[in-house]
């Protein structure tokens, strides 16, 4: 069994020392830019009121009309500080997020990540059948802990990999060494998370822009009017500086006026449902040129980052171009938002058309591309959030996954949530094997389970593990830990577990050999006697059908299959330990059945003495 271990370099350094470092620099560099920022600010307001001032003094006839070199001077000035000042603060606001983003890791690293809002609840589907139970969204999840996303497609990518294992063995490789790649690139990791950041205030969400790009044409009813648009304002333009300079009649200029404002009245409606259309799924994806930039500029080796690459360049001209097309277009159509000025442009000049109908040439161009482009750059996301994770684990390794046959063996097993975990060995070795787990309350029967299956799906996804060393097969993992009564449905405690052990079982039969199941508790709802009948029987069941895995128990009758099912199960145990009169637990795995208990223990600390 091996595992590849995400060593980092000596000259890299640790996770710690690079955020430190980095967010330092942040630091001196955001002072730097304040300083410049306040004095380009001071020389912005000189510059302009230099400007006024010698205009007035030119008007008022107390300066030669040669100082209006001087004044429109002043004005180029405040243009050309202005246009330098907007560079100053796009730095300063790239800088803040570069500072929020190594201040994070850290926080990622001494266990702040806990109050992070990025929690992935609502991509969870009802009745999956493990996130609840192994903590992969929600509060306290391995997707708060993961998720170093810029925009909604890659969260939800993210989400989809945690949700999902990888429909083969080759694939999850594939993951793994675009991981290791991306690991050691911190710079590019940061820079597509930065990009993204400054495209919107929240998570930008490009559906609604593929939407648009997918959408049918809005303006295939006025074709018609592109030739109009082409023509007309030449012709009338041309009438009214003929009638302004040589004198000749006016009457073509009002003509061409009138006709041209019959057009606009005709076309109102689709152009009117085309912009708004626009608007609402543009939300700031012009902006992402830079995001697409930061891919072009980067090199890749391994195939699938190369792929991927690719799949946002195709041939001509790179999407970050393409994209900053798109916004030069948008910076002309948003003429329209100009309430006084637009109107009597566009009844001149029919700009709406001109404009539009060049959006809408763009989109015939690149718009089946769109989807394509930011599905990629939604995997490199869940890619660079996984090597973020493997980067500030450098101990943790990365899996060996097979594609056939069951196995789950793990040497220095501990929770990847935990800060300090207590590791165990565990060896399921193949299909129709179970690990019968006793021991006392809060001795860590439940969470050595939790810290097999998320290291399992883990494992699956393409992450590294908390292990020295990891092989598993391709598996489905199957849980029952969490279940909840529902008074809304009127569904007992009893029935909700029978209702997701069937489903379980139900799963279990459409993959034989091929399912990791985690039971805890069995059957709390019942009566002893029955409990233990319908445990035994379920037991017996999953094994029969190939199943694997491990159920926690109270009830030491349940320990009595090591017996009857030579080779299928195997009894082990956690124990507590009183050292001067205070409970204590190792939380170490170890073979056997429990011969402790401390219920009455627990009772007792917590003040109910219960006497005989």
């Amino acid at each position: 069994m091996e595992g590849y271990q995400a060593d980092m370099t000596e000259a890299e350094g640790s996770a710690e020392r690079q955020y430190t470092t980095r967010r330092d620099q942040a630091r001196v560099t955001l002072e730097a830019l304040d300083r410049r920022s306040a004095l380009l600010a001071n020389l912005r307001t000189f510059a302009f009121v230099a400007f006024l001032v010698l205009l007035g003094l030119v008007i008022f006839d107390k300066l030669p009309r040669v100082a209006l070199l001087g004044s429109f001077g002043s004005l180029a000035a405040y243009v050309v500080l202005a246009v330098v000042h907007a560079r100053v603060i796009g730095q300063e606001s790239r800088e803040k997020v570069r500072k929020s983003l190594n201040e994070r890791g850290l926080e990622r690293l001494g266990g702040g990540w806990h109050k992070f809002p990025e929690k992935g609840a609502a991509h969870l589907p009802d009745g999956h059948l493990y996130a609840t139970d192994l903590d992969l969204l929600g509060q306290g999840s391995l997707f708060q802990r993961l998720d170093d996303t810029g925009t909604k497609a890659g969260e939800a990518q993210l989400a989809r990999w945690l949700l999902t294992a990888a429909p083969t063995a080759s694939e999850v490789r594939e993951r793994q060494g675009a991981v290791k790649e991306l690991l050691h690139q911190l710079d590019f990791r940061q820079a597509l998370v930065i990009e993204a950041r400054l495209a919107g205030q929240d998570k930008a969400d490009p559906s609604r822009f593929i939407a648009w790009t997918e959408a049918p044409s809005f303006l295939g009813s006025i074709r018609w009017a592109w030739v109009v648009a082409h023509l007309f304002p030449v012709f009338t333009l041309g009438a009214g500086l003929s009638a302004a300079f040589f004198d000749t009649s006016a009457l073509p200029f009002w003509i061409g006026t009138a006709i041209q404002l019959g057009v606009v009245r005709l076309t109102q409606t689709p152009i009117n449902r085309m912009w708004t259309a626009l608007t609402s799924g543009d939300q700031g994806f012009v902006r992402f040129e830079e995001t697409f930039a930061a891919i072009d500029r980067q090199t890749f080796t391994h195939p699938r980052l190369v792929a991927l690459k690719a799949g946002v360049q195709g041939g001509g001209p790179t999407v970050s171009e393409r994209l900053a097309k798109f916004a030069r277009l948008m910076g002309f159509a948003e003429l329209k938002n100009s309430g006084q000025m637009h109107p009597v442009i566009n009844v001149l000049t029919l700009w709406d058309l001109h404009v539009l109908f060049r959006v809408e040439a763009w989109r015939a161009e690149h718009g089946r591309g769109v989807r394509g482009w930011f599905d990629a750059l939604a995997q490199l996301e869940a890619l660079s959030a996984f090597a973020g994770y493997a980067f500030e684990r450098p101990d943790d390794v990365f899996p060996e996954v097979l594609d056939d046959g069951f196995v789950l063996e793990a040497r220095g097993l501990g929770h990847p949530l935990l800060d300090k975990p207590v590791r165990n060995d565990v060896t399921l070795s193949g299909p129709g094997q179970a690990l019968i787990i006793t021991g006392s309350n809060m001795s860590g029967k439940t969470t050595l389970m939790r810290t097999m299956g998320l290291s399992t799906v883990m494992a699956l996804a393409g992450l590294p593990v908390t292990a020295s060393a990891f092989r598993v097969g391709r598996t489905q993992v199957l849980t029952s830990m969490r279940v909840k009564d529902s008074l809304e449905r009127g569904v007992s405690y009893f029935y909700a577990e029978v209702q997701r052990i069937k489903l379980l079982l139900d799963t279990s039969r459409a993959n034989p050999n091929a399912c990791l199941f985690l039971l805890d508790e069995l059957f709390m709802g019942t009566n002893a006697k029955e409990r233990t009948l319908a445990s035994k029987h379920l037991l017996r069941e999953l094994l029969s059908l190939g199943a694997a895995g491990a159920v926690t128990t109270h009830d030491l009758a349940l320990c009595e299959l090591e017996q009857e099912l030579t080779g299928k199960t195997r009894n082990v145990h956690f124990r507590d330990l009183i050292v001067e009169g205070e409970m204590t637990f190792d939380y170490t795995l170890r073979p056997g059945i429990v011969t402790t208990t401390n219920a009455l223990e627990v009772l007792r600390r917590a003040g109910v003495v219960v006497t005989s």
